[in-house]
């Protein structure tokens, strides 16, 4: 099976870029020029209407996107890899629960926080989106924080591609809260060699 991914350097692909080469999956990347907070080149439009990414054509050709399907697809697709339990085994529904959670709550918080223009028609309230959105944004990351627990993974002692997910969020956020487990899995995540390249290669564009 070829995938191909569309991806921009900074973006939360990172985690899609991270769990294939995790997994070992093959896949060909497709980096689309482009920064942060600019726009995508209108042509990508054609690949994606939203103009977003990660993008990802599977060997059928259809396009999936949204980062958290993306990881749940994947999962799913090679159940020989570690990116997460069987759909009918144990642990499967926690599994897809922060990842949903990741993108709904941490990752849209994150979005209002740093483009809170998108979010309101008046520029007089961008503060207090950007206010409100900071507050959910730790609040999310202390209940993520919270499940880890002793982990040391969401899942307990295996690294899944949640756990890539969340390890993305916490180092986009370093330092900024006291987030002890957090902090925990995301040094065990970067444990791994071939995950650590892909955010060291991303995070580089973020400085």
């Amino acid at each position: 099976m070829t995938y191909r991914l569309y991806n921009r350097l900074g973006s939360a692909g990172l985690a899609v870029e991270a769990a294939f080469e995790y997994a070992g999956i093959p896949f060909e990347l497709t980096e689309v020029a482009s920064t942060a907070g600019a726009p995508m080149p209108e042509s990508f439009r054609e690949i994606n209407p939203m103009g977003q990414v990660p993008a990802l054509v599977l060997a059928s050709g259809e396009l999936l996107t949204e980062t958290s399907a993306i990881l749940i697809y994947l999962s799913a697709a090679h159940p020989e890899s570690s990116l997460g339990p069987r759909p009918d085994g144990q642990g499967y529904g926690r599994f897809v629960r922060w990842i949903i959670f990741c993108g709904v709550n941490v990752h849209e918080a994150g979005s209002r926080m740093i483009y809170p223009f998108r979010f309101t028609t008046d520029p007089a309230a961008e503060d207090a989106v950007r206010d409100a959105a900071r507050d959910r944004l730790v609040q999310s990351l202390r209940v993520l924080d919270d499940a880890v627990g002793s982990g040391p993974f969401l899942l307990g002692d295996t690294m899944t591609a949640a756990d890539i997910y969340t390890a993305m969020f916490y180092s986009w956020h370093l330092h900024k809260v006291d987030l002890p487990h957090l902090e925990r899995l995301h040094a065990s995540v970067m444990d791994n060699a071939k995950v650590a390249n892909v955010f060291n290669r991303h995070n580089a564009r973020k400085k």
